[in-house]
């Protein structure tokens, strides 16, 4: 995996990946941001990478397929991925809001959606890996016995 943490963003409409791309570019710094229109282009990219982390902006709907299929078809590669994703989509539902919380999904954004909702979601996700880098560094025995397990 690349230095950082990268945030993967996944949506059918070209102009979507770019406007979310701009927003994050204003202010994100913790690593690359990739962008895919297609939903087969983003899987291959995200199952032939080393297991990691990232930030993953996923469309509910592209096409025949939805954002929560893709998570599963990641899983086995990113195993917090659905911690780690901010959904987004034209329209919050009940079964889209209810989808989300049975992945344990727990951003979720509607279209077109705010510069500062977007931020503060990711910078939620960044904070939890900030405080575990934290961790790491002040306490020796916690590092040790996350070493021991990995």
């Amino acid at each position: 995996m690349a230095a950082g943490l990268p945030v993967i963003i996944v949506d059918d409409d070209p102009v979507v990946c770019e406007v979310v791309a701009s927003i994050l570019k204003g202010f994100y710094s913790w690593g690359e941001i990739l962008t895919f229109t297609d939903f087969n282009e983003a899987l291959l990219y995200c199952t032939t990478r080393q297991t990691g982390v990232a930030i993953f902006i996923l469309d509910v709907y592209m096409g025949g397929r939805t954002g929560f299929a893709f998570l599963e078809a990641i899983h086995h590669r990113f195993p917090v991925a659905h911690q780690d994703t901010i959904v987004i989509t034209g329209a919050a539902s009940d079964e889209v809001v209810n989808r989300c919380i049975a992945a344990d999904i727990t951003y979720l954004l509607e279209k077109p959606m705010r510069a500062y909702a977007l931020q503060l979601a990711v910078r939620a996700i960044v904070a939890k890996y900030l405080k575990f880098a934290k961790r790491l560094l002040e306490d020796p025995s916690f590092a040790e016995n996350i070493s021991e397990h990995v």
